[in-house]
């Protein structure tokens, strides 16, 4: 393929990733770096999950953050109190995720708009309250230490080793996402976010596929979330709480709505920006708050969607 090939193919955002990841460690000047990136990594594959939902289905969910949950919390507790090693409780707690999205999906999924939102509002409250209420098996408001990943006598430590575990994550998962959009399941999707009538018409299994690919989103935050619990080694009800899943919401719309590149731009945003602007002390909220308002008025469609039409005007 030429460059040129290249530089058009769909594969463009996953291959972008991927150089990312391996280039990024070459500015590294130590191993907060490493730190800052792995956390981009980790909540950028939870929104990847979520952009699937909302930007090509065009389901809103505000209660995502209970998936992140539920996977964070397997991690802690099965080590813990099962002594089920870590790396299979990952995906115990993924599957756990998705036989929750299935049985929660299949009801709510059935609402629309502002109906929808407040149902997965009211999933995520739930499981928050949940995991603070049974202080018996989640150490309550104060969360639970997470033993670490050890694989073959190898144990995952330090920022650096999360770092190339979190970013080879994260480009499967671009790449899952990737040929999910291009697939006939994908197309569907597509269709149901422009119009469910019109989709339905055509023959698709509107409840069907929404459903799939909620399950499919669940399962991406899931994964995310244990990622988070190993990583710092410690998982609070925070991770699970309404104001993460606001966050969560808050990177798929910065980021562009419907743009799986754009899933990595707004998880950066949101990550970054707070750690650059811990030298303003008591401003530092305020003036977040106004970055993100800027982006917001001056790039409507998000980061990647608006900077990709302005570019494609400028070239002509």
């Amino acid at each position: 393929m030429s460059l040129r090939g290249l530089l058009e193919s769909r594969l463009m955002p996953v291959i972008l990733v991927a150089v990312i990841v391996v280039i990024l460690p070459l500015f590294f000047s130590s191993a907060y770096y490493y730190r800052v990136a792995a956390l981009v990594f980790i909540f950028a594959l939870a929104v990847v999950g979520l952009n699937l939902l909302m930007g090509f289905a065009g389901q809103v969910s505000l209660g995502h953050a209970g998936f992140l949950g539920i996977g964070a919390y397997s991690v802690a507790i099965g080590p813990t109190y099962f002594s089920v090693p870590s790396w299979l409780c990952l995906f115990i707690g993924a599957a756990l995720s998705g036989v929750v999205a299935f049985l929660v999906g299949r009801p709510i999924l059935r609402l629309k708009e502002h109906y929808l939102a407040v149902a997965t509002l009211g999933f995520g409250v739930l499981i928050a309250i949940v995991l603070n209420n049974e202080a018996g098996w989640t150490g309550g408001p104060d969360g639970m230490n997470v033993p670490a990943v050890v694989l073959f006598g190898w144990r995952a430590h330090g920022s650096d080793a999360w770092y190339w575990i979190a970013g080879a994550t994260l480009v499967g998962g671009f790449l899952l996402a990737h040929n999910l959009m291009e697939s006939p399941t994908g197309r569907a999707l597509q269709a149901i976010h422009d119009s469910e009538i019109a989709a339905r018409v055509l023959g698709v299994d509107v409840a069907r596929k929404k459903l799939t690919v909620f399950v499919i989103s669940a399962v991406y935050a899931s994964v995310a979330g244990s990622y988070l619990a190993l990583f710092n080694g410690l998982v609070t009800p925070e991770e699970a709480g309404f104001l993460r899943s606001i966050e969560l919401v808050a990177m798929v719309v910065l980021g562009g709505m419907g743009s799986i590149f754009g899933s990595l731009v707004g998880a950066a945003v949101l990550v970054v920006l707070p750690q650059a602007l811990t030298i303003f002390h008591d401003y530092e909220q305020a003036l977040l708050g106004l970055i993100v308002m800027v982006f917001m008025i001056f790039l409507r469609q998000g980061i990647v969607p608006s900077v990709t039409v302005a570019l494609a005007g400028w070239r002509k």
